[in-house]
């Protein structure tokens, strides 16, 4: 899939490859502009293989990129290659943390989804209208507690980001911005996930992330994530709510577009 000369150039500069990473990768715009910044006076870099998984659907690559910058720090980038786009062309995604980078592999399709069925009460098998009880069913499914886990790690610039690429109007406002501001650590818990029926007869991919932050206040505070290929072309597309019975009723209204 890749080429090791295409991440290991020796006679490449660094500035050349800062340039051409940040270039090729499709979400380049969420990387923290303080670390763009940073970027610019890179002195050196080296480039090594932290994971890799390739099968007859998906091959997924993950690089470590490490900086040397003219103050003395060191700088790292997560690169995610993959070929799960909708053409089997190779993509390239860049995040500043690792626990980022690793969500975003979970979240790639490994392959077709085994296929399942919902039976009525009395045996006989649900048609079509009968899809949307089954979502609503699953919906509605109760979740086991999981222990939070808050991770102190730029949280405050993750919460910016997630805001960012909420792309429906009932986003969180300017209110929970403002309190997300003071987020110095936070936990990401995957909530739901399935593959569920939608307009024109294909099959399009929910899943539900919670994203909880812990505030210098004490409080705690919840961003709802909805990732889905429910659109017109396909394509993927992300929403934010501040409750998740905002994110689920919003999951079942883009299953009812018929």
């Amino acid at each position: 899939m890749n080429d090791p000369r295409d991440h290991l150039d020796p006679y490449e500069t660094t500035e050349t490859h800062v340039e051409r990473l940040l270039g090729r990768a499709l979400n380049s715009f969420d990387l923290p502009d303080a670390m763009v910044e940073r970027l610019e006076s890179a002195l050196a870099h080296s480039t090594a293989l932290h994971s890799s998984h390739h099968s007859s659907t998906l091959n997924r690559t993950t690089y470590r990129h490490t900086y040397l910058l003219a103050d003395g720090s060191a700088l790292v980038l997560w690169e995610l290659v993959h070929n799960a786009g909708r053409d089997g062309a190779e993509q390239h995604e860049l995040y500043a943390e690792e626990t980022e980078a690793r969500l975003a592999a979970s979240r790639l399709p490994s392959g077709p989804l085994p296929e399942w069925t919902v039976e009525r009460a009395d045996g006989r098998p649900l048609d079509e209208d009968d899809d949307l009880a089954a979502l609503g069913a699953l919906l509605a499914r109760p979740i086991p507690a999981q222990p939070r886990m808050y991770v102190p790690d730029n949280s405050a610039d993750h919460a910016r980001r997630v805001l960012r690429r909420a792309e429906n109007g009932d986003r969180p406002g300017e209110r929970t911005a403002r309190r997300l501001r003071i987020a110095f650590a936070h936990h990401i818990t995957q909530v739901f996930g399935r593959n569920c029926p939608v307009e024109g007869g294909r099959d399009a991919g929910f899943t539900l992330y919670e994203h909880q932050f812990l505030l210098l206040d004490g409080s705690e505070l919840s961003l709802w994530e909805v990732e889905h290929t429910a659109t017109p072309d396909g394509r993927h597309m992300c929403e934010v709510y501040e409750t998740e019975a905002a994110a689920r009723g919003a999951m079942e209204a883009r299953s009812r577009v018929r």
